[in-house]
């Protein structure tokens, strides 16, 4: 049975870190911890899991924004599927349940970046999901 829940709190954040550790391999459950607390007080992060009988699948966070560019919007920061369950809809799925919980919210773009390497990522977001490639996102560390 599939069921898909917003992650209210720490405990919730936890049980998702194994998978979401998948794309972010550079975070420790602590730092994901502060972040995502960060992300929730200050940018109205939402944390979104599908579970696959009572375990997490795939999780995806996303927040509001509002640029000049786009408006307001809902940016997609992280979308990944455990590396057990791919090939089984669940990105769709939830990149879908972002796209009506933005639609019900008055927000009619969705945005998000990919890695360049994430090639197969590409191929669903545009010929699975209809987004279009708007431009390069570029990231200078300081």
């Amino acid at each position: 049975m599939i069921k898909i829940k917003e992650l209210k709190g720490e405990l919730e954040w936890k049980e998702a870190f194994p998978v979401m550790k998948q794309l972010r391999t550079h975070l420790d459950e602590i730092n994901y911890l502060q972040l995502v607390q960060e992300a929730k007080e200050k940018n109205q992060y939402t944390m979104v899991a599908l579970y696959e009988k009572e375990q997490i699948a795939a999780v995806t966070g996303f927040m509001p924004m509002v640029t000049l560019y786009n408006g307001r919007f809902i940016w997609v920061c992280d979308l990944i599927t455990d590396a057990n369950s791919r090939a089984k809809g669940y990105g769709a799925k939830l990149l879908s349940y972002v796209e009506e919980w933005s639609k019900k919210h008055g927000y009619d773009i969705v945005s998000l970046s990919s890695g360049l390497q994430r090639v197969d990522a590409h191929r669903f977001y545009e010929e699975k999901m209809k987004y279009n490639k708007g431009s390069y996102v570029f990231l200078k560390k300081l």
